[in-house]
């Protein structure tokens, strides 16, 4: 079973970066107009630390920021020292064997209790509410909320918490999606067609209903992660946080809307957004690094701002690689291996570049055992869940590292025939995707760059790799300080 979680909240998170040396504080006063993103990104591209700026321009709330730029900071965010851990975690849960004997049984046992432990649990006072505004008191002003670009149609809140659920079967979604302030009162949710915040708007729509929304701002890193990740339709954001945790997240009864949310967080934005209401949303700034055009959005109203006697406010922001995502990314790609390797046995590891910003490109080494299977695995890939939006699939032998680029360049651009081992198809693409020529679908591509069989219509006889003799090796290895090469 997961040990106990050591971030009861964002502050004890904070507080174990400061302790490690990977926070650093901005005392000087920093504008959240530009200046704060200019200032971020320059840190961002040195690996630099997690960021708080005590005098945000406009604000007396801290903002934090930066907190998940680096692979190791989001380990530490999760409570492990590296990433895989936790898919290895999920793996032996997936693991589909019956017990066998006692210690079998003593592991399964062990799996049951660790889903048991995790399920959220509703308490009745929260640090949430510990300040409260309503109505005409309600500004969003008092958030030193970011303007990131200069393009960008205002502020946005990029790191809130949107919790929404099923009008018809109450199903809870938490997904994060930019948020543009309109006014001190409203909110443009930026819910993407795919997302499932849609269909519960488009449900309440079709019933003439308004639907409840409620963000919040700056949870314990671990629900922060859970809502980023691609996760089934039927799994729970918080039952998969209790899982990331090794316990249960405290939640609380919002005031003026039927939804839960977080107990320990920062802030939280309850209201509702009414069936038919639209405003133009953007422009912005996105992670693709160009600007996404105004597009028509739901609204929230919002009721009522709750937050901490001494909230910090979270953020993040968006631009072309690298970018503070990055640790996000890296997370999912790793804890969601075991799942892959499940619906997709062949596969021995998988890569998705940061530059193609985790989604444009995906990179997959696997075992192959007959013709044409990097085509089949293609394939697989297009028909899994967020991974449809994939553009472009590079398959490899098990002999590849895929997380070594030059080593996969090195097989996809030698190693191709592209008049034959080049796959074109078309399908489903990012909300966000600038190049395709209709939004929403487009081109894809699958490059087969493992070694070719003749059952495959190679006649040649595919050469033999080079490598070293391992004698030679050991000797250069011992004599090394011998050759005065160091």
């Amino acid at each position: 079973m997961a040990p106990k979680f050591p971030y009861d909240d964002l502050q004890a998170f904070l507080a174990a970066l400061e302790a490690d040396g990977d926070l650093k504080r901005v005392k000087a006063e920093a504008d959240p107009h530009l200046e704060i993103s200019e200032i971020t990104q320059r840190v961002i591209r040195e690996d630099g630390p997690a960021l708080l700026f005590e005098n945000p321009a406009g604000s007396t709330m801290p903002l934090a920021i930066n907190l998940f730029g680096t692979e190791a900071r989001m380990a530490k965010a999760l409570g492990v020292d590296s990433l895989n851990e936790i898919g290895e975690r999920i793996g032996e849960l997936a693991r589909p064997e019956l017990p066998v004997g006692w210690a079998g049984i003593r592991d399964g046992l062990g799996k049951l209790m660790q889903l048991k432990s995790v399920p959220p649990k509703k308490i009745r006072k929260a640090p949430c509410q510990e300040v409260v505004f309503t109505g005409d008191d309600v500004d969003l002003n008092m958030l030193p909320g970011l303007q990131v670009w200069p393009g960008d149609g205002g502020i946005f809140h990029n790191f809130g918490l949107t919790h929404t659920k099923h009008p018809e079967t109450g199903k809870r979604n938490v997904g994060l999606y930019r948020l543009q302030q309109h006014d001190e009162r409203s909110i443009g949710l930026h819910w993407q067609i795919h997302k499932n915040s849609t269909s519960h708007y488009a449900e309440a729509e079709k019933r003439g209903e308004r639907l409840p929304v409620a963000i919040a701002i700056g949870p314990d890193p671990v629900m922060a992660y859970a809502a980023t990740a691609p996760l089934p339709p039927d799994i729970d954001e918080y039952l998969f946080a209790g899982f990331l945790r090794g316990e249960r997240v405290e939640m609380v009864d919002c005031l003026t809307v039927p939804l839960q949310v977080p107990a320990s967080s920062q802030i939280i934005l309850e209201g509702w957004a009414e069936p038919g209401e639209r405003l133009p949303e953007g422009p912005f700034g996105d992670h693709t690094g160009f600007y996404t055009p105004v597009e028509p959005f739901p609204v929230m109203r919002i009721e009522a701002m709750t937050m901490r006697q001494n909230p910090i406010y979270h953020t993040i922001v968006t631009s072309a690689p690298p970018q503070e995502d990055h640790g996000l990314g890296k997370a999912t790609e790793r804890i969601f291996l075991p799942l892959i390797k499940i619906m997709v046995p062949e596969i021995i590891d998988y890569d998705m570049p940061a530059a193609g910003v985790f989604h444009n490109c995906v990179i997959v080494s696997i075992d192959k055992k007959y013709p044409k299977q990097a085509q089949k695995v293609m394939s697989a890939i297009w028909g899994l869940q967020q991974m449809s939006h994939t553009k472009l699939i590079v398959v490899v032998d098990a002999d590849c590292d895929v997380h070594d680029y030059r080593e996969v360049a090195w097989r996809a651009l030698g190693n191709v025939d592209y008049s034959r081992d080049l796959l074109l198809t078309e399908g489903p693409v990012d909300h966000l995707d600038h190049a395709s020529y209709h939004q929403f679908w487009g081109g894809k591509a699958g490059i087969d760059a493992t070694a070719k069989w003749p059952e495959e219509g190679y006649m040649r006889g595919w050469p033999e790799a080079m490598h070293m003799s391992s004698a030679v090796k050991a000797t250069v290895d011992r004599r090394w300080k011998e050759y005065g090469l160091d």
